[in-house]
């Protein structure tokens, strides 16, 4: 049997079109239209280098406001109207959760940019923000290890991520010893303002002497209100020390960080990160943006290798179709900003370091703990039900592979 033709570039309709899925109103504002101006940054670069199989490619932006059905309404009005290539796009994993189903049916591709509860992986989708054992876990044992924290808050926003990371940061606290007692979980809505009574509910933890100590997984605009009440009560990070897994140099820009100097977040990339690679990333973003003051953080470094991976693969696969470029996409490198390079991984994945970094009067980061490359973990061990559980699409053909059984469980998203 002859083999098949290599794809060529005509395999492509100029423009190609991108999909730009973020949130531009609404209480993720804050957090996501960063993500579409680094976008549409990536995408002039890229043309200005001669656009991709010959063809620009243009940008096709759209707001869905903060409401996790629209959503799934503009996934399969970009896949079907638009007739998009990629999308790029979404933040809170309930926004996530919803568009699965329309992406999996349409056979979209979408690259997602944020840190999440991991227990998923599409084949629909490439995952290029952490993990939980790329920046959950890793949080938590800085709390154990270097802070020597003995009762632990868990405090999130009251959806799908913060509950599902809480699950097993539980089972993970339990394994190290940490009592249920010393476990406190609280979740509020999105937008939540009026944290007095958990701040002090969260201060009381500690008055049999005990070390405290404050995991969050608070989302958007919550976060100024939330650290503000911590200044307002007067806990600084010496008493309460706070680490933050949605809070980053944008976030911070809103806020008065004098007071918050010492907290902490983990992350996979910081602005501070003193590479190269870095100052050429934000001497980029302040020539596109125009604005010297505007910060770069984690989602933005996810949407620049995803995006560079992307491209790299399409060029190799000599199309967009969007089985081709999956395949192609199996194993792609582009260096990291604050060094190293991440590696896409067979269960759609990134393998990336842990970063912790200590808020700056300035609302930059001091990086203090900085570890090599880890692979993302698709299901974490940490869960009765997951943790016989793997993802590998490139061999195994499978994101949800019971290594118990040698069976896939199935192939469609666990929505």
């Amino acid at each position: 049997m002859a083999a098949a033709a290599p794809l060529q570039a005509q395999d492509v309709s100029c423009p190609i079109q991108v999909g730009v899925l973020h949130s531009l109103s609404g209480s993720m504002a804050i957090s996501e239209t960063t993500l579409r101006d680094v976008m549409l940054m990536l995408i002039e670069t890229q043309n200005a280098a001669g656009g991709l199989l010959g063809c620009e490619l243009e940008a096709v932006v759209v707001d869905p406001a903060s409401d996790w059905p629209r959503f799934a309404e503009l996934t399969r009005q970009l896949l079907t109207v638009n007739e998009v290539d990629v999308i790029f796009g979404a933040w809170t994993s309930v926004s996530r959760k919803a568009l699965l189903p329309v992406l999996e049916e349409l056979n979209g591709l979408m690259f997602y940019p944020v840190q999440y509860e991991g227990q998923e992986s599409s084949r629909n989708v490439f995952y290029t923000g952490a993990a939980p054992n790329q920046q959950a876990i890793p949080a938590v044992e800085y709390f154990l290890e270097e802070l020597g924290i003995e009762v632990f808050a868990l405090l999130g926003t009251d959806y799908v991520y913060p509950r599902t990371t809480n699950t097993i940061l539980q089972s993970f606290l339990s394994e190290n010893g940490i009592p249920d007692e010393n476990i406190f979980v609280n979740y509020t809505p999105f937008g939540h303002s009026d944290w007095s009574t958990i701040v002090s509910d969260v201060i009381a933890l500690g008055a049999g002497g005990q070390r405290v100590g404050i995991i969050s997984t608070i989302n958007g605009d919550a976060n100024v209100g939330f650290y503000n009440e911590l200044a307002a009560q007067g806990v600084s990070a010496d008493d309460i020390p706070v680490i933050a897994f949605s809070v980053g140099e944008e976030e911070l820009s809103g806020l008065d960080t004098s007071r918050l100097v010492g907290h902490l977040a983990a992350w996979n990339y910081f602005m501070s990160a003193d590479t190269p690679e870095n100052e050429e990333f934000i001497a980029a973003w302040h020539a596109f943006i125009g604005d010297t003051n505007r910060v770069t953080n984690d989602p933005m470094e996810a949407h620049y290798i995803g995006f560079n991976m992307w491209v790299n693969a399409v060029e190799q696969a000599g199309t967009t179709d969007v089985d081709a470029v999956r395949e192609a996409m199996w194993g792609q490198e582009f260096p990291n900003l604050t060094g190293g390079m991440a590696v896409m991984n067979p269960n759609h994945h990134l393998s990336k370091p842990v970063l912790i970094g200590e808020i700056r009067a300035d609302g930059q980061f001091d990086i203090i703990s900085q570890t090599e490359e880890i692979p993302g973990e698709a299901w974490s061990p940490f869960v009765a039900d997951s943790a016989h559980l793997t993802s590998d699409w490139q061999t195994l053909g499978c994101g949800m592979f019971d290594t118990r059984t040698e069976t896939c469980v199935q192939i469609g998203s666990n929505f």
